[in-house]
């Protein structure tokens, strides 16, 4: 699998605020990565790719960061433009933020409302959404804040604001959602503790940090592996070793519920990357049987419920797939982009608030033969490829450059495994 991208986003911006060179491996080189990185070359890091996946950056430390001279371009990604606006939140620079038209239907308010807090400025245009401008506040004020919704993107753009604020800054999660952010700013050497309160978690930050370069090795993307689980999982005769997978406790509900579903996965070579778990997948062909999915594991599979959806489709039973309301505001409305692709190629959906309720085929193939929108959605064009697999007459997808975002060999590892005439 291509690098985890929460991981390699993370791993850029760090590094960058880093004093001395650092050295990433693994890193994925999908657009929305190389757009973080391009952002941070024009606030003074320099990045260098050595060899693929291979790269180096010489960080400005903690407070060194420059204006730039044009505007940030996000591209397609979410994850850029919310961790950037924290980064610069608390650095005396002003950085317009701009990205292609999906990012700028998506809201950005859940994360204007605590920097705003910390007192950075934001003009963004209508319905807090870019093009915006952020103006940094030097000296940023420390908050303790609680996440009114789970989110990883909230969560670590507080704390990449914290590290060059005075005092100690708290975020209070009510759910967990997923540590990279945590895991990789205690291998940098910030100060950083991890607590419980009235049943919440707590992650508090000291400001004015300095951060020492590292080594880092990226492991591989759960959420790319996502599409090759189901794959092997609802294709009879399936049997698919995915490499290097990591498996922290944060992403991985799907593999929980697959298995509770009846799905073949079994975890071989255990190891640590980077700090974070990683292992094997084998993953074999295996009949399925609709579940109602267990609402709690959202937080830890909200980028994978649009495969999830295409697993359900081909179970026998009916799967309550709910409690994902976050799916609206993603690169699509996912909830409403999935239903109408799974009933375009025979799957019976119906589409709830928060998720899809879906009567499986009982293994059976789909009928397939239409042209689905992808709506500028990788995960959409991803998970109706994989559909595709088991249908009886061919899909076409009316845009598949999107997938270039996350995953650009996607196609060509499909190609290599699928069977033949798929």
């Amino acid at each position: 699998m291509p690098g985890d991208k929460s991981i390699s986003h993370r791993a850029l911006m760090f590094s960058a605020l880093a004093v001395g060179r650092s050295r990433i491996s693994g890193l994925l080189e999908g657009e929305d990565v190389l757009a973080t990185a391009a952002a941070l070359r024009a606030m003074g890091a320099r990045i260098a790719r050595e060899a693929e996946g291979i790269w180096t950056v010489d960080g400005v430390g903690v407070g060194g960061l420059l204006q730039p001279g044009q505007a940030l371009d996000m591209g397609n990604s979410g994850t850029s433009a919310r961790l950037l606006m924290g980064l610069i939140a608390s650095h005396p620079i002003t950085a317009t933020l701009i990205g292609d038209a999906s990012l700028s239907r998506r809201p950005m308010a859940r994360v204007i409302a605590p920097l705003s807090a910390m007192g950075a400025d934001f003009q963004a245009s209508p319905g807090d959404r870019l093009p915006l401008m952020v103006r940094g506040a030097c000296p940023a004020v420390p908050i303790a804040y609680r996440l009114p919704v789970a989110s990883a993107q909230v969560k670590s753009a507080v704390l990449l604001a914290g590290l060059n604020t005075p005092g100690i800054t708290r975020v209070i999660e009510p759910v967990p959602t997923r540590d990279h952010s945590e895991r990789m700013l205690a291998g940098f050497g910030a100060r950083l503790t991890i607590g419980e309160e009235a049943r919440a978690r707590v992650i508090e930050i000291a400001g004015e940090a300095e951060l020492r370069p590292q080594e880092i090795v990226v492991p591989g993307d759960p959420s790319s592996a996502a599409f090759f689980l189901v794959a092997a999982t609802i294709v009879p005769g399936s049997d698919v070793t995915i490499t290097g997978v990591g498996l922290n406790p944060t992403r991985a509900g799907l593999i929980a519920v697959l298995r509770l579903m009846g799905a073949d996965i079994a975890e071989e070579n255990p190891r640590e990357m980077g700090g974070e778990p990683v292992a094997d997948l084998r993953v074999r062909h295996a009949p399925l049987t609709g579940i109602e999915v267990p609402p709690e594991l959202a937080p830890s599979m909200i980028d994978e419920y649009p495969a999830l959806f295409v697993a359900a489709a081909f179970a026998s039973g009916i799967t309550r797939a709910l409690g994902a309301e976050e799916l609206r505001v993603k690169e699509s409305d996912r909830i409403a982009a999935m239903a109408e692709a799974l009933g375009a190629i025979g799957a019976r959906v119906t589409e709830a608030r928060d998720g899809l309720v879906i009567e499986g085929s009982g293994g059976a193939p789909l009928a397939g033969g239409a042209t689905i929108a992808t709506r500028l959605d990788h995960r959409i064009a991803m998970s109706l490829a994989v559909a595709a697999l088991h249908c009886r007459a061919p899909v076409t997808l009316d845009d598949a450059a999107p997938v270039a975002t996350s995953f650009p060999g996607f196609f060509a590892a499909l190609d290599a495994l699928a069977p033949s005439g798929c």
